[in-house]
């Protein structure tokens, strides 16, 4: 694999904010590195997450986060491998979160779209989230419209 990266900057007046695609055979270490460099250029936009594993702080990035969810009393934020619990409202964490990568799904959950494999729309009227992990989820019922509002409008912006 060549260690190169081809860049290529089309102006297009169509675009109030930049719009980064990586076109590659293969998800790899440096398509991740890119992603990241990227993202950290952007940070000021998505402030980490602050995210407690038992006495362990950690920061997150807000792209390794598939989903925030409640469980009990307690707020918790899943990422690729591990569930994290955090000190603050699923409300007060959502004013924290990027619109434009993340949507509540129910009133206990927020998913990352970013990370998200597939929804399954069925006929009695249910969504499922298929996350990149595998994981799954459900969508409330009086969430299917904002979704399916969402969904057109992602296929908009990538058409």
């Amino acid at each position: 694999m060549r260690s190169e990266v081809e860049i290529e900057v089309v102006l297009d007046k169509r675009y109030i904010d930049p719009k980064v695609t990586i076109k590659t055979k293969e998800k790899s270490q440096q398509v991740e590195n890119i992603i990241s460099a990227i993202e950290n250029a952007t940070e000021s936009e998505s402030p980490l997450v602050a995210a407690f594993q038992g006495e362990n702080l950690e920061l997150l990035s807000q792209r390794e986060i598939y989903r925030i969810y409640t469980h009990g009393r307690k707020v918790m934020v899943q990422t690729e491998k591990e569930t994290y619990f955090v000190k603050k409202s699923l409300s007060g964490i959502e004013e924290d979160l990027n619109p434009k990568r993340f949507f509540r799904i129910s009133q206990s959950e927020i998913v990352n779209i970013s990370r998200v494999k597939r929804f399954d729309i069925n006929m009695a009227g249910t969504i499922g989230v298929e996350f990149e992990n595998g994981q799954k989820s459900w969508a409330a019922r009086s969430r299917v419209r904002a979704i399916k509002d969402m969904i057109r409008e992602l296929t908009k912006e990538r058409n």
